[in-house]
């Protein structure tokens, strides 16, 4: 994460540089390997420098990245050689004023982590070793450790100075001077007016009185008994290091380091141990001397890593091949495989692998060792752990706790607290039941049952009477170990009681039953009475306990109050009762027509009695105007195949009506609020159309007669065009032709047409102008004639008001129905010819042979 920051910040900042910079360097391209250090001014390279501070990077930080972006090496050097004398034009050694000092920087930061073991995000582990205990802290694909030293920290008092180290001498007091010089390959500085002063291999401490017994000379303030002058030496810029890691490490080799790298950073730089590597015998050898002996679990599990064991240039760090491991599985925190040293125990292993889970067994573990040229299994109780040595090859098994409860007893049914309990000394049922907090009431105490479980794991049940336990009339009974007491509530043992409404209440369905409920306290359940429904004619059915053969229920008829108030008369129902409300004979919806076309007054109409009849509904709309085509007008009527809407559905539009209109209005009143909050309340989620039994059984029959016949297909129509005569309906009110109105009849009565449109197989099929006393076959002319494949015979003509009329013919006379103003004349084909067959042309031959052969034979 912190690589891929320092990258967008590289990109800000050259970014940053192409906008702020002269033109000729913005021409350039922002490609770093194309860019050309000679061709930048003092100024560009200041402004490169500013911008990678703000961004957080220092100049060796920034000088890594350019080259890791491919920036060649020469252009990096170059572009270091300007920082670097940039830098010394800046500084004023000579002036005694304070100092601008930079943050202390690592030199040769590139240097060092071109040496690190980079392939960590591309090499595949092998995920089918064993997992080492410790591996992770150097090497791991998904995150990145470093122990990189900090560069903040306070200047180390024992730090020893080498050459590539800056040191700062600052003077202050009576007299003030500032110093800063780097210690020279000879291990020497060279201050200002003062001369070399060797300091290489001697601490900061041991600088600063050597410098300061040099400086004295020229400041004598700085000595005596009371001095008014004083001198401190702190480290400036860090130099580099050379360490030498050797053995089983993943990159063994020579590193370049920070000179405040400890052993860890070393490490890390290695890619840590390999596979075969220790974690536990890490050794620090300086001049051929053993100087420490590392042990990196010490840190992993107690945080005690030597950090102030600092490196020096050219230490040597020897990794050894691992002393031994043990393999610890199951329960504990951490089931790896571990780095064991001569003298650990299996406690200091448990240390190492977190300690037990939670669900560990804890009294015993099995630990599998190699014994000569086989495998043998030592069992290690608790009190051992500390005792027992671990060898190599050792595996550790711990186990979990059993599944079982030494003092569980279970209580379930028609108690309060159903579930687990302790068993204690002497538990009874009766206490039991008391820890459950009792008895429900449906609590059935005529019997309860115990299940208990032997020793062999077989089960027993124990039948209790608990009502005289209880009441002490029967000794209570002792509980042992997994007893598992049920106790049944009373509808356990009987059917659930209920009662059913249906008919004309608002939600019809099942509801509970209630001992002493009343038939006005159901239907109120039920949301009350519909608007249609007949209070007076109610029937209730009850079912029989003991009936004769052929009485399947008992019918009971009831009335209620339309208030639905409870009267002393008011019957009381029983479990199963079926309540069935009835519609009143009375009770009818408003039921609608509509009148469309050449009528005066065209609209929607509601018929008004059951005897309304076409003439009427004509008389009601003002009558014909005068463009009425009275011989074209037809009635749309709906088919018993139409979805008609339920009450439901329309009360429910209704009601949305009212809502929304409600809903509009600001100005409500409380009692238009109450019912816009109560409005849908008692209406059904859902309300489909009514479809009748009777349209149901055609619908299913004419399936069955399309599924048995090929080709033929079944269309069901909601609507259909019936034929009538409004002319003669007209003359001649209340006649046959006179059709009584149902709901949703459309009349439609259209203008006086004058075309004749011809449609079929024609020559040229298109509308002809209407001429009186024409017939057909002088329009069928005008379309060109009948077609090659025309069947002329069932030609037929459909009229303006649905009526059709087909040709009839005798003795090759063909009589051609008239045609009248807006007719359709519709010439059918003949459909394709299918040619004969060998086989059927073979057949009928024959035939006429025999025929020929049966005449000679007879005229014979």
């Amino acid at each position: 994460m912190m690589q891929t920051k320092r990258f967008w910040y590289f990109f800000s900042v050259v970014a940053a540089l192409v906008f702020v910079s002269p033109i000729s360097f913005a021409q350039q391209t922002t490609d770093l390997t194309q860019l050309k250090v000679d061709e930048l001014s003092d100024q560009q390279i200041e402004e490169l420098i500013s911008r990678a501070a703000e961004a957080g990077l220092s100049p060796e930080e920034f000088l890594q990245m350019a080259q890791l972006r491919g920036m060649p090496s020469a252009e990096v050097a170059k572009l270091k050689n300007r920082i670097d004398e940039l830098n010394r034009s800046v500084a004023n050694p000579r002036s005694t004023n304070a100092s601008k000092r930079q943050p202390r920087q690592q030199v040769d930061f590139n240097t060092i982590t071109q040496g690190i073991y980079e392939p960590q995000d591309f090499v595949e582990s092998d995920d089918n070793g064993p997992q080492i205990f410790g591996e992770s802290l150097f090497y791991n694909k998904n995150r990145r450790l470093s122990f990189e030293p900090s560069l903040n920290q306070a200047t180390p008092k024992n730090y020893t100075l080498g050459p590539g180290d800056m040191i700062y001498v600052d003077i202050y007091g009576q007299s003030e001077q500032y110093y800063e010089a780097t210690v020279n390959p000879d291990g020497f500085v060279l201050l200002d007016n003062i001369g070399p002063v060797s300091v290489s291999g001697k601490s900061i401490e041991e600088a600063q009185g050597i410098i300061k017994n040099r400086v004295a000379r020229y400041y004598p303030g700085l000595s005596g008994a009371n001095p008014s002058t004083f001198l401190q030496v702190t480290l400036g810029n860090v130099r580099t290091i050379k360490v030498n890691i050797l053995g089983e490490v993943r990159l063994p080799g020579t590193f370049t380091l920070s000179a405040f790298s400890t052993v860890f950073n070393a490490l890390y730089a290695a890619g840590g141990p390999n596979e075969n590597g220790s974690f536990r015998a890490i050794r620090l050898i300086r001049n051929n001397k053993l100087i420490a002996e590392i042990d990196v679990y010490e840190m992993l599990t107690k945080g005690m890593a030597d950090l102030d064991l600092q490196l020096k240039d050219q230490d040597v760090i020897l990794v050894p091949a691992f002393l031994a491991r043990a393999k610890v599985n199951g329960e504990v925190k951490r089931p790896i495989t571990f780095e064991i040293a001569p003298e650990d125990t299996f406690e200091d292993l448990l240390n190492y692998a977190g300690g037990f889970t939670d669900e560990a067994f804890k009294d015993r573990v099995a630990i599998s060792r190699i014994t000569g040229n086989q495998r043998s299994v030592s069992d290690v109780y608790q009190n051992q752990f500390g005792m027992f040595i671990l060898k190599g090859g050792d595996e550790i098994t711990v186990q979990r706790i059993l599944n079982r409860y030494s003092n569980r007893v279970q209580i379930k049914g028609a108690v309060y607290r159903e579930g687990t309990f302790a068993l204690t000394d002497g538990l009874k049922l009766s206490q039991l039941i008391k820890n459950a907090e009792g008895l429900r009431g449906d609590a059935y105490t005529e019997q309860a049952s115990i299940l208990r479980t032997k020793t062999d794991l077989s089960t027993e049940m124990i039948q209790v009477n608990l009502k005289s336990v209880l009441d002490g009339s029967s000794p209570d009974i002792t509980l042992q170990r997994e007893d598992v007491v049920r106790i049944a509530s009373i509808y356990d043992i009987q059917n659930e009681q209920y009662v059913q409404i249906l008919g004309e209440v608002m939600r019809p369905g099942v509801y509970p039953f209630s001992k002493s409920m009343r038939l006005e306290e159901l239907i109120v359940l039920a949301g009350g009475l519909q608007e249609s429904a007949n209070s007076q004619d109610i029937e209730i059915a009850r079912r029989l306990e003991d009936t004769d053969l052929g009485t399947l229920s008992d019918i009971i008829p009831a009335q209620v109050a339309a208030n639905l108030s409870i009267t002393s008369e008011s019957p009381e129902l029983m479990p199963f009762d079926q309540v069935i409300v009835r519609k009143r004979s009375t009770f009818t919806m408003q039921r609608l027509v509509a009148v469309e076309g050449q009528v005066n007054s065209p609209g929607i109409f509601a018929i008004q009695t059951s005897g309304e009849r076409i003439s009427d509904l004509v008389k009601r709309a003002g009558g014909l105007n005068q463009f009425a085509y009275s011989k074209g007008a037809t009635l749309i009527r709906r088919t018993e195949f139409f979805n008609t809407e339920s009450e439901e559905i329309r009360r429910r539009r209704n009601l949305e009506a009212l809502r929304l209109k409600l809903e509009a209005d600001p100005s409500n009143s409380e009692a238009q609020e109450e019912l816009l909050q109560r409005l849908f309340k008692d209406l059904p989620e859902t309300a489909n159309p009514v479809d009748t039994q009777l349209a149901q059984n055609k619908k299913e029959s004419l399936d069955q007669i399309a599924a048995g016949t090929p080709g033929f297909e079944v269309k069901l129509k909601q609507t259909e065009a019936v034929a009538i005569n409004l002319e003669t309906i007209i003359k001649n009110p209340g006649s046959e032709d006179d059709l009584l109105l149902e709901e949703g009849d459309i009349l439609s009565v259209p203008k006086l047409l004058q075309t004749v449109r011809m449609r079929g197989d024609l020559v040229y099929p298109t509308t002809l102008r209407l001429e009186s006393g024409k017939s057909l076959k002088y329009y069928i002319n005008n379309a060109g004639g009948f077609d090659r494949r025309a069947n002329r015979k069932q030609t037929y003509v459909v009229y303006a008001n649905g009526a059709v009329k087909r040709t009839k013919g005798f003795l090759g006379i063909r009589n051609y129905p008239s045609v009248e103003p807006g007719a359709e004349v519709i010439v059918p084909t003949k459909g394709p010819k299918v040619p004969l067959r060998l086989g059927e042309v073979v057949g009928i031959t024959t035939g006429l042979a025999t025929l020929g052969l049966v005449i000679s034979q007879i005229n014979w």
